[in-house]
């Protein structure tokens, strides 16, 4: 990320609410550095983040667009507990890791930790969650840098989390794809030794991916 993008990063609220039509806000940072999208796509900042978005880029200010959402006051996700099925759905959506709980068992939402992204909402299978606002302060007047930095914090800190668990569980995966692989017809239903040098070969070339992957600088 350049110095412009950082600033400019360093000017959203951290919600990772992702209407502006990115992944996150650092995506959305980047973009508008390198002149890919408009400056008025960022709801939560309302149209005070606009202006210091436009005076960070020199580009002219524009009204806050309608298509990614109104500018509004900070709301927390509220789930109503007598719904809840415990479905693990809203903690995978939550970019923060606001939401804890466990499988088959009712979630909660840690208030100082939501950001009120949204995300959640959609994927209750049960339409157990909805907003709450949280004061009158809407806009770039709601989000204050210590709270966009422990927004921030929290979804990087989140995503090293899954990664360092996918590493874990790809390792897992070829741990036992090599036990297999040494002793294949004590691993299989099959006799044929034709089928058995397939499934050989099949499993080769998935540890050489793996290995590949494992190498590769971007993995």
């Amino acid at each position: 990320m350049n110095e412009l993008a950082r600033r400019i990063d360093d000017a959203l609220p951290q919600t990772q609410c992702t209407r502006c039509g990115y992944p996150d806000c650092a995506a959305y940072a980047e973009a508008i550095a390198a002149g890919e999208t408009a400056i008025n796509r960022c709801p939560p900042g309302g149209q005070e983040g606009v202006e210091r978005l436009a005076a960070l880029t020199g580009r002219a200010v524009q009204p806050l667009d309608p298509d990614c959402g109104v500018e509004g006051p900070v709301t927390v996700a509220v789930i109503d507990e007598s719904w809840c099925i415990g479905c693990t759905l809203c903690i995978k959506a939550c970019p923060t890791d606001a939401i804890v709980g466990s499988n088959k068992t009712m979630h909660t939402v840690i208030d100082a930790y939501c950001t009120g992204c949204e995300l959640c909402i959609p994927v209750c299978p049960v339409d157990c969650i909805g907003l709450e606002p949280v004061g009158q302060a809407s806009g770039w007047a709601a989000w204050p840098a210590a709270l966009a930095d422990q927004a921030r914090d929290r979804y990087h800190r989140r995503r090293q989390r899954l990664a360092r668990e996918q590493k874990e569980h790809e390792a897992r995966l070829e741990d036992k794809a090599r036990m297999k692989l040494a002793d294949l017809a004590a691993h299989s239903l099959h006799t044929d030794p034709a089928v058995l040098d397939k499934k050989r070969a099949v499993i080769e070339a998935a540890l050489a991916r793996a290995r590949a992957r494992r190498e590769s600088p971007s993995g």
